[in-house]
């Protein structure tokens, strides 16, 4: 797939199944996580990678921190299913560094840039991928469960894994519809 195809053509699938990437396809979604813009050099990225039994362990700490912070009835029911919605998810992580010239919304920009190129990386190798963010992107029991400081941002859960339907999106929007000259 060329690198136009890919950025016209690229969406978002939730229905995943097995497989997920190889060890292969996993190595090339790691660098395409890397090459994103990073002001000041900072690397302000840090993945969790998630598979096997370990999508267990994260519904745990969804269940655990939906209790704690006393979400709805829906919430904590459905905890510890939603990591088994794809054979693989990576939890992508800002770990804010206090900088004098990179502000902390920098630091997350690049670190949402990072689960895109991933996302692309995935869908360039005819896998496919839909990033969620949500209430267990902002709960302070999940990131302290997963060994993050209180000012560390999720910037999201990229699901992984091979399509189980082949679909194209329809077109929902134009570009006339948002550029426009000065």
């Amino acid at each position: 797939m060329d690198a136009i195809e890919l950025l016209t053509t690229r969406q978002s699938d939730s229905n995943l199944s097995f497989p997920g990437p190889s060890q292969a396809q996993l190595e090339i979604i790691k660098k395409a996580a890397l090459k994103v813009p990073d002001h000041g050099s900072l690397k302000p990225w840090r993945f969790i990678l998630v598979e096997g039994d370990d999508r267990d362990k994260l519904g745990d700490i969804y269940y655990q921190a939906a209790v704690e912070e006393q979400q709805e009835e829906r919430i904590i029911n459905r905890a510890r299913e939603l990591p088994q919605r794809a054979p693989m998810l990576i939890i992508a992580i800002c770990p804010f560094q206090e900088h004098p010239k990179v502000p902390r919304i920098e630091q997350i920009e690049s670190a949402a840039c990072s689960v895109f190129a991933m996302q692309q990386a995935a869908f360039a190798q005819h896998l496919s991928g839909v990033w969620r963010t949500g209430y267990f992107a902002q709960s302070p029991k999940v990131k302290a469960l997963l060994g993050m400081k209180a000012e560390d941002e999720i910037v999201g859960y990229l699901y992984l894994g091979t399509p189980t339907v082949t679909c194209t999106k329809p077109i929902r929007s134009t570009p006339e519809q948002f550029f426009e000259s000065l």
